[in-house]
C-alpha cells in the first residue's frame, strides 16, 4: 500500500472510531469520510461496506491494546506493566461497549470471534508474564489465557459504570500473580 493510501486508511479508521463512539448506529459513512478529510470514494476503496469499516475499527483498537504491552514494559517492572495493561483493557472494553450496537453486525458475521480476540490478548499477556518471571515480579506458573479470562471477568462482572470496583478486582488479580502471591494450587 502506498504511503498516502495507508495514511488515508489510518485517518478513516480513527475518524470512524470517534464517530461510532459518539454517535453509534447513527454514524454515516459520509460523515466518517468528511471527518477524515477524504472523499466517500476513498472510503469505499478501503472499506467496501459499513461492516468492513466497523471491523477495521475494532481490529485497530485490539491491535493498539495488544501492542501496548511492549510499550508498558519499558521503564517499569512487569507486575506494574501488567496492571497498567489491565487498565488499558478496561478502557478498550468501555469503548467496545460504546460501539456495541454497530459491533453486533460484525460479530454475528463471524468476522471477529471472541476466541480470536482472547488469543491475541493472551499473546500480549504472555509477554508481560514472561517479563515478570524474568524480573522476579510475577510467578512463573501462570497461564496467559487464565489472566485474560480473569481480566475479562472482572470487567464483565462490574461493567464500565463501576470502574473503581473493576480496579480493585484487578489489583487482587495482580496481587495473586506476584511472586509469592499465591500457591498455584486449585484446592477445593
Amino acid at each position: 500500500m502506498r504511503a498516502d493510501a495507508r495514511r488515508n486508511r489510518e485517518r478513516l479508521v480513527e475518524a470512524a472510531r470517534q464517530a461510532f463512539a459518539e454517535q453509534g448506529e447513527k454514524t454515516t459513512l459520509e460523515a466518517v469520510a468528511r471527518s477524515a478529510g477524504v472523499g466517500i470514494g476513498t472510503l469505499y476503496r478501503h472499506f467496501p461496506t459499513r461492516e468492513a469499516v466497523i471491523e477495521a475499527v475494532y481490529r485497530a483498537e485490539l491491535a493498539r491494546l495488544c501492542e501496548s504491552a511492549a510499550e508498558l514494559l519499558e521503564g517499569q517492572p512487569a507486575d506494574r506493566a501488567l496492571r497498567d495493561w489491565m487498565d488499558r483493557f478496561a478502557d478498550y472494553m468501555a469503548t467496545k461497549r460504546e460501539m456495541a450496537d454497530v459491533l453486533r453486525v460484525v460479530i454475528s458475521s463471524g468476522a471477529v470471534t471472541s476466541s480470536q480476540v482472547r488469543e491475541e490478548m493472551a499473546v500480549a499477556v504472555r509477554a508481560l508474564l514472561d517479563a515478570g518471571a524474568a524480573d522476579g515480579t510475577l510467578r512463573e506458573d501462570v497461564s496467559a489465557p487464565d489472566v485474560v479470562a480473569g481480566t475479562v471477568g472482572a470487567f464483565l462482572a462490574c461493567g464500565p459504570e463501576r470502574r473503581e470496583q473493576v480496579g480493585r478486582l484487578l489489583d487482587l488479580l495482580v496481587d495473586g500473580l506476584r511472586r509469592g502471591g499465591g500457591t498455584g494450587s486449585a484446592g477445593g
